[in-house]
């Protein structure tokens, strides 16, 4: 099958432009450097009210083959690998989040990349929003933000991903009050035969030792009830945590564990793992084997995964937010002017 031809892009949202604009125009000057912000979902249970399923394997031990993946036919199914990066500044009339959405295409001689950069301010002032279609009113904006940032993910992936990848995301597939938003979108991802496959690299989730008699109580979360249970090279059984009232908001998971470190979790949606049951085998050697050949024992991850994030912090240098508004003027918090740099 032959590939279609990517470019690498870097794309302004529709209203970057104009949110600066408006920024400027109101009269706000956001503080001379921003902090770095991870959206956070581990906080919360996915779904919010789940139940923990062990029926599809019995609790077990499988070894990864790296030599395995050469099974998928690499040519037929290209990798693409996703991370954001955030800056979040801080002032006193609400709050500015600019993003870095970054994906990146294993090309045959190098990564191409592609960036989406956005930006959105959020405030509790109806008089500012009152003069400004694209300055939002906001009573939460931490959690208005994550909302945007994930309708965006979405839309920027589904139309730039190419048809028939396999497609790497760093985080969850989503917890807490917005978990739905991914889930809603696998159809748009299975429609174009791609496989969308998430990673968690820090959590303090106990959905398996909680709901699993003989681990009860004896670990601190399924982390450490993994990082023992496994040795380098291993990954456990397949989980299943499906929601109690909408089965289709269900995921299937395991842990793996490449080095003698703290293991991640692999994430399917269950509607991605049924259709591809028959090579998720082969891409867990994939990932066993792209971690390995990432080779970074102080952050171990899929070397794709390791690339984006790198593309996706750098893209965000490329543009002075500051500069683009300097002639403006107000205060900067407390807090951001302590630790914002």
């Amino acid at each position: 099958m032959k590939q279609e031809v990517i470019l690498s892009k870097l794309i302004l949202h529709s209203s970057f432009n104009e949110t600066i604009a408006e920024i400027n125009r109101i009269n706000i000057l956001l503080p001379p450097s921003p902090t770095n912000l991870e959206m956070d979902f581990e906080n919360y249970l996915f779904p919010p009210n789940g139940k923990l399923v062990t029926a599809i394997e019995e609790i077990s031990k499988v070894k990864l083959n790296p030599k395995e993946c050469e099974k998928l036919s690499l040519e037929d199914r290209p990798i693409v690998a996703y991370d954001e990066s955030i800056n979040k500044f801080s002032c006193l009339e609400g709050t500015a989040f600019f993003t870095s959405h970054s994906i990146i295409l294993a090309g045959n001689n190098d990564f191409i990349p592609m960036n989406l950069l956005t930006l959105y301010f959020y405030t509790r002032s109806k008089e500012i929003t009152e003069k400004s279609e694209f300055i939002k009113y906001s009573t939460d904006p931490e959690m208005d933000s994550q909302k945007d940032c994930i309708k965006d993910k979405i839309n920027f992936l589904v139309n730039s991903v190419p048809k028939r990848s396999i497609l790497f995301i760093d985080g969850p597939l989503i917890g807490g009050d917005v978990y739905t938003f991914m889930i809603h979108a696998i159809e748009r991802f299975l429609g174009k035969d791609i496989i969308p496959i998430f990673f968690v690299k820090n959590s303090s989730s106990n959905l398996v030792t909680d709901n699993t008699s003989r681990l009860t109580y004896k670990f601190n979360s399924d982390m450490h009830w993994a990082y023992k249970f496994l040795t380098p090279g291993q990954r456990t059984n397949f989980f299943r945590y499906v929601d109690r009232n909408n089965p289709k908001n269900a995921k299937i998971f395991c842990y793996l564990k490449t080095f003698d470190l703290s293991p991640q979790r692999v994430e399917f949606h269950v509607g991605t793992y049924n259709k591809y049951k028959e090579i998720i085998p082969s891409l867990m050697d994939l990932i066993h084997y792209m971690i390995l050949a990432q080779g970074n024992l102080k952050n171990p991850q899929v070397r794709q995964i390791a690339i984006a994030e790198k593309y996706a912090r750098n893209t965000l240098k490329l543009v002075n937010i500051n500069k683009m508004i300097r002639t403006t003027g107000i205060t900067p918090t407390m807090n951001q002017e302590r630790f914002g740099g």
